[in-house]
Formats: structure tokens, C-alpha cells, sequence
């Protein structure tokens, strides 16, 4: 029996044994499939989240978000087994197919935010149900219950598993004891550090990617791509590659030449046969220089400071930088004459559900999207594009194809952060700032390989264009600056842009805190002091003084070597960073130490938290110092890790520390939320250590 949580209250949705398919755009979990039901609550919210109770007593919740690393899984996990007081042992959360309606986005660090209140509503009212379905069986009061490890308690001792209660507790309309969520105070998993439920299974090789499915029939495919952006497919001798052991297919696409073949050995090899030429892409005249240069002129005017005012000022530059997940883009797909299935990792499957339908020609109906864990993304997975091409190719080839991008292939034609350009100034008078103006402007996509798209109420063909300036969605309110204004250009390049771990903070939060920073001495105070007197949010305060303490700020370090340290504010949450760093060498820096605190409110995994922290510390120590992409005449020079340098073992800190403020608030975003302060702290950092101002990003690039 399926019900509806709306609010507090439950109405029935579907009988005993119905399929629920239809009930809210949910498909039906394997036990609907092959008998009664033992769906106990499906949420009616937008979330739409189903639990489930199996007869050998798993909690099981089909999950409307993916997995990518950042442990949402876990957190989840803990929501359910706080509020139904069962084992986290016992709690499984299986990724949700794509449906056809309500929120399946991962992404904007939204995850914790949006299921937090639905998730345990849903887990208490389950409880309720199986309490009371319990006091019927042995015909006692149900507030003399208890709950725990997944069964309920008796007064005299007795127990009976959840799974044992399920359909009696599908029967109940109105239960005997509250169905609310437990008060903060009562948690007793929510908040405690703890380690990933699939922790085991992904170091024992037991979790599953989109490259380790067994799919019938679909083979390994791989795309001979262009060596510039955008270029084109002029002709390709394929006989030598058709002629290979193990290949079973060679077919054209948009991007390409796909090779289907009986490995990827074979596949790459075969790959590599081909003879090909290739029309240049719309860029190939272009480089890092003329693309700065464009950037620097796109940039709009900050306006005439304040009378009487001096001036602190400065501008910035950003390279573009791949995402490069560990785990590189794949997917499989099955495309027939009259139905489609696809297997891969991603944010956003109702979409790619409906874009996947479109490109085949099927209808939406006809299209099931399996969503598959994936190993990293930081928003590479909000695009579908592999998946989209893994279609094409299956329906080409006629027959299933595991496609996988090589590293090179997402380096050079993936999606990337793209290039922008700062221009800051900070007007102080009287010991004070009274003015702070940000203006930018950034590398945009103006359209997609077909050559053509309308963005903006801009046309672009062929070429480059900048667009008007337009108000820029600044955070320098963080600080009592007087008057704060913004604005923002771009320019629209044929590029394969997309969003990147914390989108534009990590670039504006990185440029404003440098200027910080120069404010500062220019005034001639403290950095961190400064900023404690100019900071507007009481919580902002809280995290800067715990890392001052924590990291020893002002501690007296050799010459060479620096502290850094700033501050962001966003997703409802804050977090500070102090860095240290040996540049006794400028070419070779290392930072030493990080120390970072965030108040995110209710923290539900403070050692996940405490993961998503590390990480962002990495990304400010690559972005800045090292990590970014070249365009050389059209073509990304980079392809593998060995010139995309991301920082490895030997460039990370020698020691690291998370501390997380206590709250009782509702949870804020966490995952993107380090990224901005880590990179100016490290920026900040070296500008101390190596006394200069520095500009350009990654620094030694």
C-alpha cells in the first residue's frame, strides 16, 4: 500500500499489489514487481522520496539525486535510520531512475538542503505506522513503544522486526503516536561523525560504475575527435580499422568517428587506424592572448569613485580549467526502433531523459535513463553529452555500445570553467572602505558544434562577439564597504563551457579577498582584524576567529614561508580558511597547513562535511597555484594529468583541520561552499610570502 505525505498528513495513493508507476511519476521497486507491495510512504512532495521495508528488514529509499562522491548517499542514510531509530546497517539508498516529474538536480550544494525536511518526515511517518501496527498485534498502548535497530520494543521485552510489521503497518490510516520528525535535541545519528555506507564497497571494487556494467551486447566504443574545438568531419578512410580483429562497427557522429569493437583495446587501437580529415573549428585563430585580450576589453567600467577618496585596486585573470573527474565520462546505451535504455552517472536525468529522446527520435515515454553512481563530477555531470553521443552511436551501429571519453577526450572537448577577467576597486577615506566596485567579465558559450545559437538576444556564427555589460550577482556585501556595485560582460566563444565546483565564487571570492587583503595593509591593519571589523554576518565572524585560534594566526614563520587567510558567506552557510605556505621557492609552492571552519547549521555527517572541506582545499591549491588549460590556436594544448597539473599527494598540505561550528539551525549547502575561501587564503598566502601582488591564475601556468 503506496500513501502521500503532504504536510502531516497521509492519504492512500494506491491499493495492495497496484503497480505505482503512475503514482507521482515514480517507477516501481523491484518487490512491486514480483508481488504486494511493501512500499510504506511515498512522499508527495517535490522530492517524491518512496520507502520501502523488505520482508528480510531493509529500510530501502530510492534516491532522487546521484552519487558522485560527496556522500549524499550517507547523509540520506542517516536522515532515514535517525527518524525510523533503525540500524544504519540496515538502510540502503539505490539511485531513482529518471521520472517524469519533481527534483532530481544535484547540483548548487542543494542535496542536504532540499531532503532534509522530506526525507525525515517521510522516515517519521513510517515509524508511526509501524508502531502502531505493533501495539495492534499485541494489543498494547502504542506510546508504551519503543523503537531501535530496526524492530520495535515492548515493555515486557518482546521485539518485532520492521519487516515483520509492513503490511499491517500499510493498513493503518491514522496512528496511534505522532508522526512529526524528533526535535534536534533527541538526535542521536544526525550530527555524529560517520563513515560512508559505501565506503567498503567502493575500496573492495564491489560499487558499480557505468564502465563496470554488463549490459548485453554493448560493446566498448570510443570517438576519434578533432584536434580543434568545434571541428569538423571532412572525410575518414576507414578501411584499415574495419579490417582490425575485434572491431565490429565504424559509424560517423556529430563529433567524430565512433569505433565499436570487442575491447577498448581493440576499440582504441582501430581508433587510431583511421585516416581522417579535419575542417579547423571556428577558434582555430584564436589563443590565450587574444582570448585575454577580448576578456580585458569586455570588462565594463567601475564608474568615478567617491570625492576625497584614495584608491586600492586591481585586476584579475582566470584560465579556463577542466573538470577531469577521476572516474572519465561513460555511458551504455541500448537504442531500438521503438524504445531506448541508457545507463551513466547523472545530475540532471530528467533532462538528459528528454534531450536523449529528442536527438533518437523516440518519444520521452519511450526512453528509460538508469542513473548509475559516479566517480567525481563537481558539476561535469550536469551535462549529458556522453550520453547523448553514446545514443547516437547505438542507433548507428544497431546493436548496445559502452562508450567511454579518454582522458584526452574530456580534457580537450569536454566541459571546462571558463576564462574570466576582474577589474576591482576598493575607495577608502577616513580609515574606512566607501566604495567597492566589481566589475568582470567572462568567457561564455555562445554555441553548441552545430555553429549556431541565439543567446542573450545576441546571434553568433563563426566568430566571437561580446555582449552588453549587465548587473553583476556580487557577494562583497559580506563586508560593510558603503556603497557596492557590480557589473558583468562576456565573451561568447564556440566553446564547451560548464559549471564548476562553486560556479563564479570561485573566481569573484578569490579576486575580492586578495583585495581585501591589500585594503588592509594599505590601512595599515591586521588582516584578520580588519576583517572582523568589517564583516556584517556575526556567524561569518565566528568561523575567521576559530581559524585564527586554531591556525595560530600572526605566529612568526621563516622568510619565504606566509599565512593566508579568507572568508565567504553563500548556500545559507560560511566558512573561513587559514593557509600556510612555504614559497621559498615561488616556482614550486607548497602549502603546508590548511585550517578551515564552516557553519553550514545542522551539520548531518560532520565527517563527510570534513571530506567536502579537504577537498576544496585541494581545488584552491590546483586552481590557484597550478591547474589550468591553455588554448593554442583553437585546440586545448592540455590532455592528461600529466600537463593539467592538479595538485597530487606531494602538493597537498602536511596537516589539515576541519572544525565545524555547532548549530541547530536547518542545514545549509556545504559542497561547493569551501572552494572560494580556500583559493584566496592560498592566493593571499603566497602574496605574503613572495611580498608580491599577483594577478593571474594559476599562478605558475
Amino acid at each position: 500500500m503506496v500513501y502521500s505525505l503532504a504536510a502531516s498528513t497521509l492519504t492512500l495513493a494506491a491499493p495492495v499489489g497496484c503497480d505505482t508507476s503512475s503514482a507521482e511519476g515514480v517507477e516501481p521497486t523491484a518487490a512491486e514487481a514480483h508481488g504486494p507491495s511493501r512500499v510504506l510512504v511515498t512522499g508527495a512532495d517535490e522530492e517524491m522520496l518512496v520507502l520501502e521495508v523488505t520482508a528480510a528488514n531493509k529500510v530501502v529509499v530510492r534516491l532522487p539525486r546521484v552519487e558522485v562522491g560527496q556522500g549524499i548517499t550517507t547523509a540520506v542514510a542517516m536522515m532515514i535510520a535517525e527518524e525510523l531509530d533503525a540500524r544504519l546497517v540496515d538502510v540502503d539508498i539505490p539511485l531513482a531512475e529518471a521520472r517524469t516529474k519533481g527534483n532530481q538536480y544535484t547540483g548548487g550544494s542543494s542535496s542536504v538542503r532540499s531532503l532534509y525536511g522530506p526525507a525525515r518526515a517521510l522516515a517519521a511517518t513510517a515509524r508511526a505506522r509501524l508502531v502502531t501496527a505493533a501495539a495492534r498485534r499485541w494489543h498494547l498502548p502504542a506510546r508504551s513503544l519503543r523503537t531501535r535497530d530496526t524492530m520495535v520494543v515492548a515493555p515486557d521485552g518482546r521485539t518485532a522486526t520492521f519487516g515483520s510489521l509492513t503490511t499491517a503497518a500499510a493498513r493503518i490510516h491514522r496512528p496511534a503516536v505522532s508522526s512529526k520528525p524528533k526535535p534536534a535535541s533527541e538526535h542521536k545519528v544526525i550530527g555524529r561523525p560517520t563513515g560512508r555506507i559505501d565506503a567498503r564497497d567502493i575500496v573492495t571494487g564491489k560499487a558499480k560504475y557505468a564502465g563496470d556494467l554488463e549490459v548485453a551486447g554493448a560493446k566498448p566504443t570510443v570517438v576519434a575527435r578533432p584536434p580543434t574545438l568545434g571541428g569538423r568531419l571532412v572525410s575518414v578512410d576507414d578501411r584499415a580499422a574495419r579490417a582490425m580483429p575485434g572491431v565490429h562497427a565504424v559509424v560517423k557522429v556529430a563529433g567524430g568517428v565512433a569505433v565499436v569493437a570487442e575491447s577498448f583495446h581493440h576499440a582504441f587501437k582501430a581508433r587510431d587506424a583511421l585516416r581522417i580529415t579535419w575542417r579547423p573549428g571556428p577558434l582555430a585563430s584564436l589563443s590565450d592572448a587574444a582570448i585575454r585580450s577580448r576578456l580585458r576589453a569586455a570588462v565594463p567600467s567601475v564608474g568615478a569613485p567617491p570625492r576625497g577618496s584614495a584608491q586600492v585596486e586591481g585586476e584579475f585573470e582566470f584560465a579556463f580549467v577542466s573538470h577531469a573527474p577521476m572516474e572519465v565520462l561513460t555511458a551504455v546505451a541500448d537504442v531500438r526502433a521503438d524504445r531506448a535504455e541508457i545507463w551513466f552517472s547523472s545530475q540532471t536525468p530528467m533532462d538528459a531523459r528528454e534531450s536523449i529522446a529528442s536527438a533518437i527520435g523516440l518519444p520521452k515515454s519511450k526512453v528509460r535513463v538508469h542513473v548509475v553512481r559516479g566517480g567525481g563530477s563537481f558539476g561535469r555531470r550536469l551535462n549529458y553529452d556522453a550520453a547523448i553521443e553514446a545514443a547516437l552511436i547505438s542507433k548507428a551501429a544497431r546493436r548496445p555500445v559502452k562508450l567511454m571519453w579518454s582522458r584526452g577526450d574530456d580534457i580537450r572537448h569536454g566541459r571546462m570553467r571558463g576564462a574570466s577577467h576582474h577589474r576591482i576597486r576598493a575607495s577608502h577615506a577616513r580609515g574606512r572602505v566607501v566604495a567597492f566596485s566589481h566589475a568582470m567579465a567572462s568567457v561564455s558559450e555562445s554555441y553548441e558544434r552545430q555553429g549556431l545559437a541565439v543567446q542573450g538576444g545576441v546571434t553568433v556564427q563563426g566568430g566571437v562577439s561580446t555582449v552588453a555589460a549587465g548587473p553583476l550577482p556580487s557577494d562583497s556585501g559580506l563586508y560593510n564597504f558603503g556603497r557596492v556595485s557590480g557589473s558583468s560582460g562576456s565573451v561568447e566563444l564556440a566553446m564547451p563551457l560548464g559549471a564548476w565546483r562553486s560556479v563564479d565564487s570561485g573566481t569573484m571570492r578569490t579576486a575580492e579577498e586578495i583585495i581585501v587583503d591589500e585594503v588592509a595593509a594599505e590601512l595599515g591593519k591586521d588582516p584578520v582584524a580588519f576583517r572582523r571589523g568589517t564583516l556584517r554576518n556575526k556567524s561569518v565572524k565566528a568561523v575567521l576567529d576559530k581559524v585564527a585560534a586554531a591556525g595560530h594566526w600572526g605566529r612568526i614563520l621563516p622568510s619565504g614561508q606566509a599565512q593566508g587567510v579568507a572568508v565567504h558567506e553563500e548556500y545559507g552557510s560560511c566558512v573561513a580558511c587559514l593557509v600556510e605556505i612555504d614559497a621559498t621557492d615561488p616556482k614550486n609552492p607548497r602549502v603546508t597547513k590548511v585550517v578551515m571552519a564552516a557553519d553550514v547549521g545542522t551539520a548531518v555527517n560532520p565527517r563527510g562535511l570534513e571530506a567536502q572541506l579537504m577537498g576544496t582545499a585541494v581545488d584552491g591549491i590546483s586552481t590557484v597555484l597550478r591547474a589550468g588549460l591553455h588554448i593554442d590556436r583553437g585546440a586545448v594544448r592540455e590532455g592528461s594529468f600529466a600537463d593539467f597539473r592538479y595538485a597530487r599527494q606531494q602538493h597537498s598540505p602536511l596537516r589539515f583541520e576541519a572544525h565545524i561550528l555547532p548549530s541547530r539551525r536547518e542545514p545549509g549547502g556545504a559542497g561547493e561552499l569551501g572552494v572560494p575561501a580556500a583559493a584566496g587564503a592560498v592566493a593571499n598566502a603566497y602574496a605574503r610570502a613572495t611580498r608580491t601582488k599577483p594577478r593571474r591564475f594559476p599562478i605558475n601556468f
